[in-house]
């Protein structure tokens, strides 16, 4: 391969990722915005109004919802920065601490989720759905720890990427019960819909998106063997 070429290749290549760089900037500028939208417009209400007329028929486990709002709220808010400082390479002790806030925060959000689910009065149908939306939770936090413990990087940020799809399903799960026309549908069919479309369908276009982008990388690792290496 000449010089002229590998310049060419190479130049090519850098716009290649300064695109996917931006791309990815706006897309978590928008996620991170929903994100605090959804906060200020719907979790701090039960912290500011502490009465059983905004708590509803959680007011007798209005403890548990709290702490689980709590730790949602605050999974919500570190994973974008989690992404950030990792995408930065900023210093690791950030990256760190962040995600150990993260797991901490998802680890008493499912707690007191586990509670809420075995409890709910809602029937057994939509208790069925936050309860699998809550082991999914705790599932692909739980590998995403276990992949940054055993030092396999880029398994724990595809596990990362899963962790916060799941952590979003709160949003997701509004947008569609009091947000877009979906709203407008029967309460109870909707609510036991959206435990599980909530997650299950945008955890599933992730999947296809994650294992898209590794086969590409490896067809193109195949189709240009010697592109890793001087000519």
């Amino acid at each position: 391969m000449t010089d002229a070429t590998t310049d060419h290749v190479f130049e090519l290549s850098s716009k290649k990722v300064a695109s996917m760089r931006a791309s990815l900037v706006i897309v978590w500028a928008i996620v991170t915005t929903c994100a605090i939208i959804f906060i200020f417009a719907y979790a701090t209400q039960y912290f500011v109004h502490y009465d059983a007329t905004t708590f509803g028929p959680y007011w007798p486990r209005r403890g548990a919802l709290l702490l689980h709002i709590g730790g949602a709220v605050v999974a919500l808010l570190t994973a974008p920065w989690q992404f950030w400082s990792g995408y930065r390479r900023m210093p690791m002790t950030v990256h760190r601490w962040t995600g150990r806030i993260f797991v901490a925060a998802v680890a008493l959000g499912s707690v007191s989720a586990a509670y809420l689910s075995l409890t709910t009065t809602f029937g057994w149908a939509f208790g069925l759905g936050t309860i699998s939306l809550n082991l999914a939770w705790v599932a692909t936090t739980g590998m995403a720890y276990y992949a940054i413990r055993h030092r396999l990087i880029d398994l724990h940020k595809q596990w990362m990427i899963r962790a916060y799809v799941v952590t979003f399903a709160f949003v997701i799960i509004r947008l569609f019960n009091d947000v877009l026309p979906t709203s407008g549908f029967a309460g109870k069919d909707l609510a036991i819909t959206m435990t599980w479309a909530g997650w299950v369908v945008p955890l599933l276009a992730t999947e296809l998106i994650l294992q898209f982008t590794q086969i590409r990388k490896t067809l193109r690792r195949s189709v240009h063997p010697a592109s890793a290496t001087p000519s």
